[in-house]
């Protein structure tokens, strides 16, 4: 089994100006993280504007990102939703080659119970032929896993780690406390890397990374070692861009400053619009000092 301790990138899906998805920025994007120094590679989060693609889409871009990883980090695909039937059915038409993972997120709008979402989970993880980690980001779900439901799925042979972005660093440590050894325990949120892991956390997945693939993994990084001081100085330098990228909503921000910085488009699907002129500029801003900076 791959370990998915550290850093992992939440890639965006970049688009051209028609709409469709555009393949050879994917590619820079791919590389770009893979030289950055990223652990591994998570496709079709939320991030990557998975609501908005189609089913044959979703396959094209996990192929392209298995074909230019080339083996060279661990790849995760995102395979969430409220219909647990769909889902389990689903796996049948998704070819996997080349993924190490599953990333699944507590399901949305329906508002189950904990008994719910753990017979959802339990559902899905038997029916995996990969493992599951599980996804709570009660933010867009608007329904918190509690640190007891994340504990018993933990027991679950096929379930090995929690992407925890319910900002709560309370319910991080319950987490973390009780756990099982086997079970890994990343932050989904870029701001809290530095405390989740000083209570014991495994890494984080990231939207920033995309952008700063080698001054973001350095956080963790430098955790691991417990070199507390390093990271702090890494998340000061990122943290005011950190906010920036989500003032008007992800990944509209994190576009912006893959544009910035001449990696992909800022374009987005509908629902999702434009960042304003002003942030854009406040991005670019934020960019120009982080590339100046000298942190070591």
């Amino acid at each position: 089994m791959k370990d998915f301790r550290d850093t992992g990138v939440a890639m965006v899906t970049p688009f051209k100006a028609s709409g469709e998805v555009d393949f050879p920025a994917l590619e820079k994007l791919t590389n770009h993280l893979v030289e950055g120094g990223v652990d591994y590679l998570v496709v079709q989060g939320t991030t990557g504007e998975s609501a908005t693609l189609t089913q044959s889409e979703k396959q094209e871009v996990l192929d392209c990102v298995v074909d230019v990883n080339d083996g060279r980090l661990p790849i995760v695909f995102g395979h969430g939703g409220n219909n647990t039937r769909t889902l389990i059915d689903g796996f049948d038409n998704i070819d996997l080659t080349g993924v190490d993972a599953i990333l699944s997120a507590s399901p949305y709008y329906n508002k189950p119970t904990q008994n719910g979402i753990i017979s959802h989970y339990r559902a899905l993880a038997d029916a995996s032929p990969l493992p599951v980690i599980l996804y709570n980001v009660p933010g867009r779900t608007s329904s918190n896993m509690l640190s007891s439901t994340t504990l018993e799925l933990a027991e679950h042979p096929n379930i090995i780690a929690m992407k925890e972005a319910s900002g709560n660093l309370d319910q991080v440590g319950a987490i973390i406390k009780r756990k099982p050894a086997k079970f890994l325990v990343l932050s989904g949120d870029d701001p809290l890397v530095v405390p989740h892991m000083s209570l014991g956390g495994d890494g984080v997945i990231s939207v920033v990374a995309n952008a700063f693939p080698k001054e973001f993994s350095a956080i963790s990084k430098a955790c691991f070692i417990g070199d507390y001081n390093k990271a702090r100085k890494y998340h000061y330098l990122l943290v005011d861009f950190i906010y920036q990228l989500f003032a008007e909503g992800n990944p509209g921000g994190i576009k912006a400053a893959l544009e910035i910085l001449g990696v992909a488009e800022a374009h987005v699907r509908l629902p999702l619009a434009p960042i304003s002129r002003e942030l854009y500029q406040q991005l670019s801003d934020s960019i120009d000092k982080i590339k100046k900076a000298n942190v070591d």
